[in-house]
């Protein structure tokens, strides 16, 4: 057999691997043993576009994923939406290998809310909140095994959120990765590597495989998303090996496997850790349990949550509501998160077109009443108050909060945070008599500046 009929044979096996996975992440869709959401017209429509969603991320990740490389990509996005994403949230992450250096730079937009000043009145802002962090290990979901959230099989090895990071007069910032700071260097800097653990000291060294990141937007009209490139300082100006058919046939496999197992492993995770159908007892069953018409115990992100930004407190639950109707939300909190949020997520774990509908809203989008709680409805149609949240008629879905903290504040500091089911009559009685009323060209005019600003942030040119 000649080389090039090799090459064949050898890329057609990987191509029928590649095939055999995909359906293996189909079947989720509908088999029973992998928990997916109860068969309806609308749920088994959004159940192929979320298979969709995780094929395109995958194409990205297998072929165009190189240490020496590097660029940011989009980790969620419109086009690959999954695990209850933040609606306000551009997710970036870029491959690094901890043994080499790494320049992260870009020109930033007015950042001087991040030191806690006021914001300019006029003028493009940067996000409200921006994070990076760097871990080794897979990303959250890859394995398709639950087994990955046990203690020590990812690393963390540093952060850096913009109540930290340093930015030139200009609006100039870089970031420095390796394994360790040069001497003299007083920039912004995260260390990659990290000695063996105390518990086995003879062990090897560990090195981040990924930098990863968000940021988060408030003021959807101004607030501008940041283009932050990455340049591996070993291999600047030079070029990666061509192709081969033996590395092609390494990322088609890859491709499927990331699709499968990113497919199995959350359905698992909201079935058996938050126990999302009800199918392990109640509460006392599990920390992180969530309750139909309410909310678990506000929890910080860990790798029992299936990842999460580290500066985060999350809380959450299930809405199930019928045309008549509502969910009527209360919250509060302590000290001065530097973000807020509430969204919803279908079944999926995907967020709904937060676009074209109010199905999310932050803290700066929100009406605050003078008491400062946080008051938010869930309906299927508009009750004209503020606060309102568009299930975008899922009768069933996901409710999500959070509250960032540059610093976590004490475990009994944390938010608290309720709801109850009421009728769609009721609902203007649930807010303070002062709340203004929305009317349908109001939010006509916010629903447009919805779809202006997701356009901004993920267009590609």
């Amino acid at each position: 057999m000649n080389d090039a009929q090799q090459s064949k044979e050898l890329l057609r096996q990987a191509w029928d691997d590649l095939i055999s996975e995909l359906q293996a992440a189909r079947d989720a869709i509908d088999h029973p043993e992998f928990f997916p959401p109860q068969a309806e017209d609308r749920t088994l429509a959004e159940g192929y576009r979320y298979l969709a969603g995780f094929i395109h991320h995958a194409v990205e990740r297998s072929f165009h994923e190189d240490p020496d490389f590097p660029a940011f990509r989009n980790a969620l996005s419109v086009y690959n939406k999954s695990t209850i994403d933040n609606s306000d949230a551009i997710y970036f992450y870029a491959p690094i290998d901890g043994r080499k250096y790494y320049r992260v730079h870009a020109t930033l937009p007015d950042t001087r809310h991040w030191r806690g000043e006021a914001r300019v009145e006029s003028g493009p802002l940067a996000p409200q909140y921006v994070i990076f962090e760097t871990q080794s290990g897979q990303l959250a979901g890859d394995s398709g095994d639950l087994r990955e959230l046990t203690p020590g099989t990812r690393t963390g090895f540093g952060t850096l959120d913009s109540s930290q990071i340093l930015v030139a007069d200009d609006g100039a910032f870089e970031l420095l990765l390796g394994p360790e700071k040069p001497e003299g260097y007083e920039g912004n800097f995260i260390c990659t590597r990290k000695p063996p653990p105390r518990a086995k000291p003879d062990g090897e060294e560990r090195f981040a495989t990924y930098i990863s990141g968000r940021q988060l937007f408030y003021d959807w009209q101004r607030e501008q998303a940041i283009q932050f490139n990455i340049t591996a300082l070993d291999t600047e100006g030079s070029q990666p090996q061509p192709l081969s058919s033996a590395r092609t046939a390494e990322q088609l496999r890859r491709l499927g496997g990331i699709v499968r197992g990113q497919m199995h492993f959350w359905l698992a995770f909201y079935d058996r850790v938050l126990n999302c159908n009800g199918s392990h007892g109640g509460p006392e069953d599990g920390r992180y349990f969530m309750p139909v018409n309410g909310y678990n115990k506000p929890n910080g992100a860990s790798g029992d949550t299936g990842g999460g930004m580290s500066t985060n407190i999350y809380a959450g639950g299930i809405f199930d509501l019928e045309q008549d109707e509502a969910l009527y939300i209360e919250a509060t909190y302590s000290g001065e998160p530097v973000y807020t949020s509430l969204h919803l997520g279908n079944l999926w774990g995907e967020s709904p077109d937060y676009a074209n509908h109010q199905s999310s809203l932050n803290g700066f989008q929100m009406h605050m009443a003078a008491d400062g709680v946080q008051r938010w409805v869930v309906a299927h149609r508009d009750p004209g108050v503020p606060n309102w949240i568009d299930t975008t008629g899922l009768k069933k879905g996901y409710l999500s909060n959070r509250w960032a903290y540059s610093v976590l504040p004490p475990e009994q500091d944390w938010p608290t945070i309720s709801a109850r089911k009421v009728s769609f009559a009721e609902i203007r009685d649930c807010f303070p008599a002062d709340t203004p009323v929305v009317t349908a060209e109001q939010r006509s005019r916010d629903i447009a500046l919805r779809q202006q600003h997701v356009q901004r942030r993920y267009r590609v040119f």
